[in-house]
């Protein structure tokens, strides 16, 4: 590695240390509190990261990744879904509308996101098909094998832990049932010393300012391995990062609407980060869509 790309990656380093600090690490329940009723979006309410292999704005990109994962769990009219992690119900009002399973129950362990996401799946009149509850990934306050499918978009890196909520899925579904989610873990590490450093760092950053717990730091083939651990079968984790992070940096770049959306604190800790490359910011990051199969 030459000076100048080592003098780089050091300036970038304390670009990543920079933006850390400014995050103080909460709750979950408190973080997402925090956003209170501020979406990504212009249109609807999302909070994901998107989509981006055919999409060119934040308002394509996040109903993109809300398809992918309907499309992966292979949703249908005979299917009763349990949404872990809802956000506002964006993606169960479009897989309602669009794969029309039976009935989506929806779990999320943040009051306000609760109540406005009721409010808005009345105003579309989806009220007698998707039901939305306070409760726990990782406590499901659901009966055993009430459902055929199980997903969670971007929130299980939050659970505490992950191999708790995978043994709830499993719990939860009917024999044959699936769980799909789209998820972020570490990257596995690559390159010389430096970079892995760099990785590590980057890695450092997004669990801190996510309260990632330390027992989901899972590179790929340990990730896999926690669903087979608990008696999934069928086992897959596609890495579809290149479809996300990349178009969302650059989204952050070139939308000011977009960025201007984000909460003060997150605009403060992003901004330094905006020179960077997304390879680089997101260097430790892998965003993965998995899918396993309870054995019927």
């Amino acid at each position: 590695m030459g000076q100048a790309q080592s003098t780089r990656i050091a300036g970038e380093a304390g670009l990543l240390r920079q933006a850390w600090a400014v995050l103080q690490p909460p709750s979950v329940s408190a973080l997402y509190g925090l956003l209170g009723a501020r979406p990504f979006t212009g249109r609807g309410m999302w909070l994901n990261l998107g989509h981006w292999r055919d999409a060119r704005s934040i308002d394509q990109a996040c109903p993109a990744l809300a398809q992918l994962v309907g499309e992966a769990a292979g949703l249908g009219p005979a299917d009763t879904v349990v949404d872990v992690g809802f956000g506002f119900a964006d993606q169960d009002m479009l897989w309602a509308e669009r794969f029309a399973p039976q009935r989506i129950i929806g779990l999320n362990i943040t009051p306000l996101h609760v109540r406005l996401a009721r409010a808005r799946v009345r105003r579309r009149g989806l009220a007698d098909r998707i039901d939305l509850r306070e409760g726990s990934a990782t406590a499901m306050p659901l009966p055993d094998a009430c459902c055929d499918v199980v997903t969670a978009v971007e929130c299980a890196f939050h659970f505490d832990t992950r191999a708790d909520f995978l043994a709830e899925a499993m719990r939860v579904l009917r024999p044959g049932g699936r769980i799909v989610l789209a998820d972020i873990i570490p990257a596995a590490p690559a390159g010389g010393a430096l970079r892995r450093r760099w990785q590590s760092a980057s890695w450092r950053a997004l669990a801190r300012a996510l309260s990632v717990p330390r027992a989901n730091a899972d590179t790929r083939d340990a990730y896999a391995a926690r669903f087979a651990a608990v008696g999934f079968e069928g086992v897959s984790v596609e890495p579809i990062g290149d479809e996300v992070f990349p178009g969302f940096h650059q989204a952050l770049r070139e939308d000011e609407a977009f960025f201007a959306r984000l909460p003060a604190s997150a605009r403060l800790a992003y901004r330094p980060l905006l020179r960077i490359e997304a390879g680089d910011v997101y260097a430790g990051l892998d965003y993965v869509l998995a899918f396993a199969r309870k054995p019927g």
